[in-house]
């Protein structure tokens, strides 16, 4: 892999930028989130807004405009080109039990909006209780399973919309 970022600002200019470049900007860092940077004889008050490192996104200000800069190397498109993006929406649609046991209860209803890492259902396995919680936020569309039922290690539990 080669050493370049693909960098987006403001979701209208694209730039490449390799590691020599920056490894040419003269830049002084002055607080956590403040830098002086010199670049072709020209000084820069740059400071960082805000950073989303999960989705590469970052708020910038340059002498006191503000850009929303994205930047992505070779590995983050590749991630992305194989359906992996790290920080995007789960696509996951259901739930299946993650070993044999029992049900000792569902808190939830069909038609209840969950957030993720709600409670959906306490799962008996080996004399330990397990809480099985929601890989994402959704609504329940069915519940394949009830109280008191014994469950096979892959049987649905649990559907999203």
């Amino acid at each position: 892999m080669k050493n370049s970022y693909q960098v987006k600002v403001n979701t209208t200019f694209d730039f490449e930028i390799d590691k020599q470049a920056i490894l040419d900007l003269d830049s002084l860092k002055v607080s956590d989130t403040e830098f002086h940077v010199l670049q072709n004889n020209k000084s820069y008050k740059a400071e960082v807004a805000e950073a989303n490192f999960n989705q590469k996104t970052y708020q910038i200000k340059v002498n006191n405009n503000a850009y929303t800069v994205n930047i992505f190397n070779e590995l983050d498109a590749l991630i992305k080109e194989m359906g992996f993006e790290i920080g995007f929406a789960k696509k996951v649609n259901e739930l299946k039990a993650p070993m044999p046991g029992l049900i000792l209860a569902i808190p939830i209803q069909v038609g209840q909006e969950v957030k993720e890492d709600d409670a959906l259902l306490i799962l008996e396995a080996m004399k330990m209780e397990n809480v099985l919680t929601s890989p994402r936020d959704g609504i329940i569309k069915s519940i394949a399973i009830a109280t008191g039922e014994t469950v096979n290690k892959n049987q649905l539990l649990i559907e999203f919309e």
